[in-house]
């Protein structure tokens, strides 16, 4: 995996959990990040967990509840399927947290955490601009109305192409994957569409 493709996703993973300020990140080490990458995900897996004990307790309670009408078998069968996607992201989501230790003891390398440290820096410096530019980009929609992993892929993909110097499509290629790996089943298409849009529009601007 290249150095830039494990900074991307390390920075997405740490966004929330780093501080924002600039005397304060510079700081944090790699093993401070891999600790907030794994921190941040074994908090979205007790997330997921909890949500799909619900689901599937909702579609128990709509089992006992009902005569047996299929309105409610097929809603208790969908929260269900629901609990087990969830469930089966989640385990997804603790190999991943599992692998990251040992991803990071075998590359361990100056340039990931400054790359890191970059991608963070011109998120935080720059949010202002990165999400007017994502707002104009998404049609009929709003960027706060996404899910924050998606926000996230975002901007790291428009500071890359804007702020970092990456050609577009690598950059788009990037996001794609990360949403891939964090994102709801189809949701590196939108990620794909909408930074498509942004890529063209900065070349209108040019």
């Amino acid at each position: 995996m290249q150095v830039r493709s494990i900074a991307r996703e390390l920075a997405l993973l740490t966004i929330s959990q780093l501080p924002t300020q600039r005397q304060n990140l510079d700081k944090k080490t790699i093993d401070d990040m891999v600790i907030a990458a794994v921190r941040s995900l074994t908090e979205e897996v007790k997330e997921m967990l909890a949500t799909a004990s619900a689901e599937l307790q909702r579609g128990q309670e709509k089992l006992l509840n009902s005569h047996t009408r299929a309105a409610d078998i097929d809603a208790s069968r969908e929260f269900v399927n629901e609990s087990i996607t969830l469930t089966q992201t989640a385990i997804n989501r603790v190999g991943i947290a599992l692998d990251f230790p040992q991803l990071f003891e075998v590359s361990r390398q100056t340039e990931i955490r400054a790359y890191t440290v970059e991608i963070l820096h011109k998120v935080h410096e720059e949010r202002a601009q990165i999400d007017a530019i994502l707002n104009n980009a998404l049609i009929d929609w709003q960027l706060k109305r996404l899910a924050e992993i998606d926000r996230q892929i975002l901007r790291i993909a428009v500071a890359d192409m804007v702020f970092l110097g990456t050609p577009h499509q690598i950059a788009i290629n990037e996001a794609v994957e990360l949403a891939k790996r964090y994102s709801v089943e189809d949701g590196y298409r939108f990620i794909n569409g909408v930074l498509r849009s942004v890529r063209d529009r900065l070349k209108a601007e040019k």
